[in-house]
């Protein structure tokens, strides 16, 4: 049996009060196994990060649950559990370039979790540990002398890469790890990523918006649009029998390396007029194992005979 690390009931994320609220999550619900990758994909501004930030609480949520190995984590929480929390849930930024301090060496950079949560037991076994993880994640020991704006941005995303596991995370939030990269960088992070998986026993929640890139590291993938999740399955049942029309809208766009079948292809243009919710509202069902989907109930019924 898979044992559930994270899990998400009914959350809704607003910011904002009175007439300036504004809801950018709402009616969130997912969950995710210990020692898998769960992507959330979906257009920029859908909601993506806004959900990674309230699970490792940068962003407060207003209504729901965040459930993290049995323990709610949203809402107040004492001190120590504040810590814990933040120490086995990490981050790695979106941006290499603005998430790293460009006044701090690598060495002072990957070492500021280890001072902050004491631990280490002494300067030796400080250093032996920021070694380590520097050679894991691909760099070299004189790499720790030197500062961010010295490094490629590749070689920068390790760097925040070693920071968030040199805590040893039990979950790592991934978001967007690979927009800001060249093409010819993207492989290397992701291969990266998928290795320290394996060896560290690490549970990703990976974050992005390219349907291409989340096939090749995905167990499962939760599909979002304008802050609601319109659909959960594992990662090729979701290529191979997408059911939400926003995800095969998605899934459209994901382009095809031969340039004759990508001149023909038929992209669909996803109308979210093509929903009425005036009378039934929606609600997530599981329509086949698995496969979960947003909808009401017509639109379900119509779902399960397609």
């Amino acid at each position: 049996m898979t044992e559930k690390l994270v899990e998400i009931k009914d959350l809704e994320i607003s910011f904002g009060e009175g007439k300036k609220k504004f809801v950018a999550v709402k009616n969130a619900n997912f969950f995710i196994n210990k020692g898998e990758t769960f992507s959330l994909v979906g257009e920029s501004g859908s909601g993506k990060t806004t959900i990674g930030r309230a699970i490792i609480g940068l962003n407060d949520t207003s209504a729901g649950e965040i459930i993290y190995d049995g323990q709610k984590i949203n809402g107040k929480l004492s001190n120590e559990q504040r810590k814990d929390v933040i120490r086995k849930i990490q981050m790695i930024f979106q941006d290499p370039a603005a998430s790293l301090n460009d006044r701090a060496t690598v060495d002072y950079i990957i070492s500021e979790g280890l001072h902050n949560f004491k631990l280490y037991d002494n300067e030796e076994d400080r250093r032996n540990k920021v070694k380590d993880m520097i050679n894991q994640v691909g760099l070299l020991e004189e790499h720790l002398t030197r500062y961010p704006h010295e490094f490629s941005g590749g070689q920068r995303q390790r760097i925040g890469i070693a920071r968030a596991l040199i805590m040893e995370p039990e979950l790592v939030i991934a978001d967007e790890p690979i927009s800001a990269l060249d093409v010819s960088v993207r492989a290397q992070v992701l291969n990266l990523l998928k290795k320290l998986q394996a060896e560290l026993g690490l549970t990703y929640l990976f974050i992005a918006h390219d349907l291409s890139v989340v096939r090749f590291i995905s167990d499962r993938i939760a599909v979002i649009y304008k802050g609601v999740i319109v659909e959960v399955a594992e990662t090729e049942e979701l290529f191979r029998n997408p059911i939400h029309p926003y995800t095969r809208s998605l899934l459209s766009a994901v382009p095809i390396p031969d340039p004759l079948l990508e001149r023909d292809k038929e992209l669909v243009v996803y109308d979210p007029d093509q929903h009425d919710y005036s009378t039934s509202k929606p609600y997530m069902a599981e329509l086949r194992p698995g496969h979960f989907v947003w909808g009401n109930d017509a639109e379900l019924a119509n779902y399960r005979k397609a």
